[in-house]
């Protein structure tokens, strides 16, 4: 897909949503081993449940992932300036993460056509990371 242009887009303007297959134990497996992240909360159900939860949960990094990939499926990865978020609620075994971005703001800086997004990744339950991401456009 061809990169948006900047005069094309408009403030309140939505991107392509991405909705993810449900997480499994499978996917945090995969992910541990390509993050290197092995924190037993995220494979081993006996920690969880010693740690007072039902399950294991999903690494929020894996959620930041998919709303890196929100944001590739819609520009090329170069023009992407700034990425940031917050993790605002935990992700379950079984859950499909579907990741938003809408154009905030439309600017200008270091002689670029740039536009800001609010980013949110929710599970069925709630918004488990909101974040934003700034773009350049030509």
């Amino acid at each position: 897909m061809p990169d948006p242009k900047f005069a094309e887009v408009q403030v309140g303007d939505e991107i392509p949503l991405l909705s993810t297959s449900p997480i499994t134990r499978h996917t945090l497996a995969l992910y541990c081993g390509a993050s290197g992240d092995h924190n037993p909360i995220h494979v081993d159900i006996d920690y969880a449940k010693e740690s007072g939860l039902d399950d294991v949960i999903a690494h929020g990094m894996l959620s930041m992932a998919y709303l890196g990939r929100l944001l590739t499926n819609w520009v090329s990865q170069s023009s992407i300036r700034e990425l940031k978020t917050r993790f605002t609620a935990m992700t379950l075994i079984g859950d499909q993460v579907t990741c938003r971005g809408k154009i905030i703001e439309k600017f200008n800086e270091s002689g670029e056509n740039r536009v800001r997004l609010e980013l949110t990744a929710e599970t069925p339950r709630e918004q488990s990371l909101a974040g934003e991401a700034v773009i350049a456009l030509d």
